[in-house]
């Protein structure tokens, strides 16, 4: 396992960039802790990386946001706009930053496996 520096705000116990055994398989992190190839997600992967990066337990709620924020990626190779998540999802600003406390740029796309979005830094 390679370690890195931490990412400013988040609750790590990962460092980043780094490699990580995760369900038996060789998982790259960046820099940012995004994963290097996000056709490594998977599930196990996405828990991992919530209680490691995000400092998360998932719920069904927040699994809710994650697969359709997964799913939005891979049918159109970019992550959702923030108020297309919110309407079709029929969720709230708020209670997205209290499921992701790190944002939806952040949190929920690390968690999802999928990259940053364009624009966010």
């Amino acid at each position: 396992m390679r370690t890195g520096h931490s990412v400013e705000g988040l609750h790590m116990t990962a460092s980043c960039p780094g490699t990580y055994r995760i369900a038996g398989r060789e998982i790259k992190l960046d820099e940012d802790c995004y994963l290097e190839n996000p056709s490594d997600w998977s599930r196990d992967v996405a828990v991992w990386i919530a209680e490691n990066v995000e400092g998360l337990s998932l719920t069904e709620e927040h699994w809710r946001l994650v697969e359709y924020v997964r799913a939005y990626w891979e049918k159109r190779g970019e992550c959702p706009p923030v108020g297309r998540l919110l309407k079709d999802l029929g969720i709230t600003f708020e209670d997205l930053y209290r499921l992701f406390p790190s944002g939806p740029a952040e949190g929920l796309c690390r968690v999802a496996g999928v990259p940053r979005p364009g624009g966010c830094s």
